[in-house]
Formats: structure tokens, C-alpha cells, sequence
């Protein structure tokens, strides 16, 4: 009797604070999950008659298809046939919930039940509010580098991220930990942040410098630098001139915006590799929106300083970038083109690798459902030999096709 009476009263307590939200009761930058937009969107929310506490779950899905073609010498060995790393994934299954409370608080939690180990937990932080200019957020989330990454991951142009981005570099020599790459994504973390007279926005943190894949403190002091904790510390400013823009990539519901941002950003990563460098991230970008069109072009530059344990007396530099572009040719259909380009193995080798790509999204059923198809070649050029030529495309399809279907709530 006792459980069917408490059952009931929730019933009745979730009756009376579920709310479907208007536009401008959600409409706040700060409740953002970096997974699906909420901003002007009508959903599914609970929420108090006094309006100082706010709870809106959200979910992504995507399960893809692709076909890699690999040269030979692209793969682990050179016996392994050209067609690798082909069929369905399921790049992305986030579960979560966002919301506000007291008028001060933000908060947000997700799980991705398509990672593993440390990964799984994809983000979990707080935000609080001292003013519109001072904020702090704690936790796990995305540090401040990189326009493609910052990006809404619901609502990028294409269903992969820039290769640049992403591939790790190549070293003439082995390290005993992973190269890294451009981006630094997901970290847990403190971060400092706010915008400025709605144009100047800045975000300043410190963060464990491990990624995504680990939820625990493990970090120590430099082997170099004796007085500097083993961290990353990381740093971006952007400046939007016509007011703020949403990290969005192209918006079927946002088709009247005229927004711009010209940002860059900075982080070090103390002994990144563990015993093995620190690493100096440096990155310019732009990006606007203008009613169909959107518009982004990014560059990035690393060094890579080796400790004093690894005997190496010459730092290693790379760099990379992207634009890209999307046009709705209807209210439904975006067309997107992406020109992808990298130094992989340092700039005294030589070589730049060269990734154009084509895609179409297609929106279904009130936007919930988006279709992504893209294809992408890698070219090499200016390499001084044949092997730095090789080396530079190593793990690196030649050609990649990829379709993407995915659904947000």
C-alpha cells in the first residue's frame, strides 16, 4: 500500500513541475551541453512553479557506415589488405541531463555508452555565476582551444572532425608514450570565463592535460621546471562583432543569423607526454554565420620540447588547418566543403598532407533525425623523400566515405 502511494504522489509531484518550456524560458547560453543545442528549442523539462530550478535530460545517437581504402604502406603491415577499419560504429550514444538552478548554477552530466574506461564519463561540471563577465566552471568538460571541437557535436558541418585535428603527429623516433595531436578535447578541470559586453568573450583554465580517458588526478611536478606542476593550462579569446554566436556549424531552425567570430587561443601542456615533452599549442580562427552560409577556416601550430630525460637536443614543430564552408540549398538540405591540410612530421622534414572533402546533411522529421554523407581523399605533397612521403600517411585512408545518421532528443 505504501509503495503504491508513494508512487502516486511522484506522479503527481513530476505532473505538476513538468513543463514544456517556450523559447525564451530555455534560451540560456550557460544550460548549453556541447552535445545538442537547446536555444529556442521547445523540450522535455521539469522545472519549479518559482522558476529557480531547471532539469532538461537530453540524449545523442549515431551509428555510421564507412569504407577506408588505405595505400599499402598506410597500414600496420604491408601485407594487410588496402580495405581496413571498414563497416558500422557507433560513434557517439550520450546520455544526460543539463540544467540551472537558483540563478546561479549551471550544471550538466553525460554518459557515452559507445567509449570505454575513463571516456564513458564524457562530461560532468558546474558553473557558477558571479556576474555575466566572471564565471567558474568545475569539472569535466571542453578546454578552451580549437573552433571544430568546440563546436556543438550535434551540430557539425561534417560527421568527422578535421584529420588535422585529430591524427596524432610523426616523430623520427620512438617515444614511450602516444604522440599527441592538435586538439586537447575533453579534460577535467577548473576554468575562469565570461562574456564582455556580449562581443568579448574569454575562458582561461587549467586543466590535468590527460584527456578524456581519465577521471583521476595523476599528474606531478616538472622534471624541467621544477617550481611548475605537470599540467595543461590552456587559454582563448574571441571577439564577435555582431553579438554572440552559437557554436553551431549550420542550424535548419537558425536560418536568419548574421554572426561572426575571430578568435585565438593558446595552452601548454607541461610534460604532456609524460617524462617525455612539453607541449605549446598556439591557434587562430574565424567563423561566421550569415542567414544559409556558414564559413570557418582555422590554423594551428605546436612545439614540441623534449625533457631533459630524453636526451634530444632539437625541439620538434608542426602545424595544420582547415576552412570549411555550408550552404543550405533548402530549409532541409546543407551542402558542405572542407579543405583539410597538415604538417605531420615536423617542419624540417617537409611535406604537407592535403584532405579535401564533399558532404550533403539532410534534416527529417522536425530536425530530430540528420542524415551526414561526406568524402574525403588525402594527398601528400612536397615531401623530400619517398619515405618521409610514406611515413606522413601512415595509419591515414587515402580514401574514406562515410554516411552518418543521428538522432538528438
Amino acid at each position: 500500500m505504501k509503495k503504491h502511494t508513494f508512487a502516486a504522489a511522484l506522479c503527481g509531484l513530476l505532473t505538476l513541475t513538468s513543463t514544456h518550456l517556450s523559447a525564451q524560458e530555455i534560451d540560456d547560453k550557460y544550460v548549453e551541453n556541447d552535445v545538442v543545442s537547446l536555444a529556442g528549442k521547445k523540450g522535455f523539462s521539469f522545472s519549479t512553479k518559482a522558476g529557480d530550478f531547471l532539469f532538461k535530460p537530453y540524449a545523442l545517437v549515431q551509428a555510421s557506415a564507412c569504407l577506408n581504402r588505405y595505400d599499402d604502406l598506410g597500414l600496420e603491415t604491408p601485407y594487410a589488405d588496402n580495405i581496413a577499419n571498414t563497416g558500422f560504429a557507433i560513434p557517439n550514444a550520450i546520455l544526460g541531463f543539463t540544467g540551472k538552478a537558483f540563478g546561479k548554477v549551471t550544471f550538466n552530466l553525460s554518459i557515452n555508452a559507445a567509449k570505454s574506461g575513463g571516456a564513458l564519463l564524457q562530461q560532468a561540471w558546474f558553473d557558477i555565476a558571479m556576474k555575466e563577465s566572471l564565471r567558474i566552471r568545475v569539472g569535466k568538460f571542453k578546454t578552451p582551444f580549437m573552433h571544430a571541437y568546440l563546436s556543438t557535436l550535434g551540430e557539425t558541418l561534417f560527421p568527422v572532425l578535421p584529420t588535422s585535428s585529430t591524427a596524432t603527429v610523426v616523430l623520427p623516433y620512438d617515444l614511450p608514450y602516444v604522440n599527441p595531436n592538435f586538439a586537447t578535447g575533453f579534460d577535467l578541470g577548473i576554468q575562469l570565463h565570461g562574456l564582455i559586453h556580449g562581443k568579448w568573450n574569454y575562458q582561461v583554465g587549467i586543466f590535468n592535460g590527460t584527456g578524456a580517458d581519465v577521471n583521476v588526478a595523476s599528474k606531478t611536478m616538472c622534471d624541467d621546471h621544477k617550481w611548475l606542476p605537470a599540467l595543461l593550462y590552456s587559454g582563448r579569446f574571441a571577439y564577435m562583432p555582431k553579438g554572440e554566436m552559437p557554436a553551431s556549424q549550420g542550424d535548419p531552425n537558425n536560418l536568419k543569423s548574421d554572426k561572426m567570430l575571430i578568435g585565438v587561443s593558446a595552452s601548454y601542456n607541461a610534460e604532456a607526454e609524460s617524462k617525455s615533452s612539453s607541449d605549446l599549442r598556439v591557434g587562430a580562427e574565424f567563423a561566421m554565420m550569415k542567414n544559409r552560409f556558414y564559413l570557418a577556416a582555422e590554423a594551428y601550430y605546436m612545439n614540441m620540447h623534449f625533457t631533459k630525460i630524453q636526451n634530444k637536443s632539437d625541439d620538434m614543430n608542426f602545424w595544420g588547418g582547415y576552412v570549411q564552408a555550408g550552404y543550405f540549398i533548402t530549409s532541409k538540405l546543407q551542402g558542405a566543403l572542407r579543405y583539410d591540410f597538415m604538417d605531420r612530421n615536423g617542419l624540417d622534414t617537409g611535406g604537407l598532407l592535403n584532405m579535401p572533402a564533399i558532404g550533403v546533411n539532410y534534416y527529417f522529421f522536425g530536425n530530430n533525425l540528420k542524415l551526414q554523407v561526406m568524402y574525403q581523399y588525402m594527398g601528400r605533397t612536397g615531401d623530400n623523400t619517398q619515405n618521409d612521403r610514406d611515413e606522413a600517411g601512415i595509419g591515414l585512408a587515402r580514401h574514406n566515405a562515410t554516411a552518418m545518421l543521428q538522432f538528438t532528443f
